[in-house]
């Protein structure tokens, strides 16, 4: 009997240490440095899991406490970004948007794509998909056209999803067709009551022609920056007329056709949460609603934040943000951009990041005259065939490579979150005494569950210093060194 015993301690031992060895992973660490040394690279040191060592509060990572799903990060493909990706030759073509989109160890796996549902402000002219002679009007909508789009947009986005086929599209539009505005004229003025179910239709016919030519659009906004009259082209909506339009043509318009399309409602700055709330307070229209979506010129993250609180059954997105920096400087202000752009949008409930233009010349162009953006840098700056790879590039890379679609948001320790740290007893090592501290005051962070069941750890060291950071998983630990500036994306 003591035999059996003895065989079956070693053999619950063995299991033990065999354990011990399965949960210890060693973590995969991607980092981009403040001084360009490493721009996205993988790091050749092994980092382990073990028992606790170095000094101060870990970042506590809980894959029971589980938040949003994602949808994916990306970049508005506007039609000056078509442009300029459709004349490169098709080698050098195909090589930039693999490396971009495509979802294995060599590319970045960007995952998230706006379209413009007509022309922006960085568009060679401004054009509608039903623009007529002055005096004319198409109630039936018989001139409705994705001809413009034909040129650029739609065979790039073609070559897009050869490489991805499932990713998820928005579109938004910065105006509706001249003849049915107030001004007659494609910068500001109100959409015409009597065309909002004409308008309401329009948006049927582009989801519906799309579709045609293989384009799946997963959602639409109702219109860009509705409180921006300034921009060639805009159109302004108060919340009160953007919640007629949803309730009484939008929302039914799709549910006739059988669109299956989301309607996403606000698309502007942070510090308007009362905007989407206010049309979210009517339950008529709140029944065609998929959630609200935001920008970040003006305001705080937090106003996401806040909308959630108030009606955490609709989702959030974010959906737009410039993103630049000097060409040819020596530094990347990368742990700024990664902090505000990824972990503190993702922090806030959005379901996605999506920066604003995909491509754009040596000069920002192109881009409307009266209104239109002259200093929006692409995530990528093309000449040519030549490449250039920008702060928006990186700054979605650190998510886009690892987080992908369907992942998780999961609990992992915010610098304001309380902390619990385990000291000894100052006249008795044996002994362990643990204090409550008010703010952990670890590095700013955000983590991920992926569908393959591994964790992505976001860190952007927004110091003045070198820090060693300590995190802890399911009460194993590690130490990751990062510098002052720096971002590091942690796998295991």
């Amino acid at each position: 009997m003591k035999h059996i015993f003895l065989i079956f301690c070693l053999w619950a031992t063995s299991l033990t240490l065999f354990a011990q060895v399965v949960e210890a992973p060693v973590i995969e660490a991607w980092v981009t440095n403040a001084d360009r040394s490493s721009l996205f690279s993988c790091q050749p040191d092994k980092i382990v899991f073990g028992h606790e060592n170095g000094r101060g509060l870990p970042i506590v990572i809980d894959d029971r406490q589980q938040y949003q799903s994602i949808d994916g990060f990306g970049f508005a493909l506007t039609e000056g970004s078509a442009f300029h990706l459709n004349r490169m030759t098709p080698t050098a073509r195909t090589q930039i948007l693999r490396e971009m989109f495509a979802n294995d160890s060599n590319n970045v796996g960007f995952s998230y794509i706006r379209l413009t549902l007509g022309a922006s402000d960085l568009n060679n002219f401004v054009y509608s998909y039903n623009d007529l002679p002055e005096g004319k009007k198409d109630i039936e909508l018989k001139n409705f056209s994705l001809s413009h789009d034909l040129e650029d947009i739609i065979p790039i986005m073609r070559e897009i999803l050869k490489i991805v086929p499932d990713i998820k599209i928005m579109s938004s539009p910065w105006s509706a067709p001249v003849w049915m505005k107030t001004s007659g004229n494609v910068r500001g003025g109100a959409l015409k009551k009597e065309y909002y179910s004409v308008y309401a239709q329009y948006f049927v016919k582009y989801v519906q022609e799309m579709a045609k030519v293989g384009i799946h659009i997963d959602a639409v906004t109702i219109q860009n920056e509705p409180l921006n009259s300034r921009n060639t082209p805009s159109m302004p909506w108060y919340w009160q007329e953007h919640n007629e339009f949803v309730r009484d043509h939008l929302g039914p318009a799709f549910h006739e056709a059988g669109l299956k399309t989301k309607i996403v409602i606000f698309d502007h700055n942070c510090d308007r949460p009362d905007y989407p709330l206010a049309v979210l307070s009517d339950p008529e229209t709140a029944k065609y609603i998929d959630g609200s979506a935001f920008h970040h010129y003006r305001g705080y993250m937090s106003g996401m934040g806040t909308v959630h609180m108030a009606r955490p059954d609709k989702n959030i997105y974010f959906t737009e943000q410039m993103l630049t920096e000097r060409p040819g400087s020596s530094e990347i202000n990368i742990a700024s951009s990664v902090k505000r752009l990824i972990i503190d949008v993702t922090r806030n409930w959005s379901k996605n990041a999506v920066l604003w233009n995909f491509a754009a010349d040596p000069l920002n162009d192109p881009h409307t005259d009266n209104g239109g953006c002259s200093m929006c840098q692409g995530a990528i700056t093309i000449d040519g065939d030549k490449i250039t790879r920008n702060i928006a590039y990186y700054t979605i890379a650190h998510a886009s490579k690892f987080v992908s679609p369907g992942s998780v948001r999961i609990y992992s320790t915010h610098p304001f979150d309380q902390g619990v740290d385990i000291t000894e007893d100052e006249e008795r090592a044996e002994v362990r005494r643990a204090t409550l501290v008010e703010h952990s005051n670890v590095l700013p962070n955000v983590a991920f569950k992926t569908p393959e069941g591994k964790i992505v750890l976001i860190v952007a060291n927004d110091s003045w210093s070198v820090q060693n950071v300590k995190i802890q998983h399911n009460g194993m630990f590690a130490n990751l060194r990062l510098a002052s500036g720096s971002v590091g994306t942690y796998i295991w």
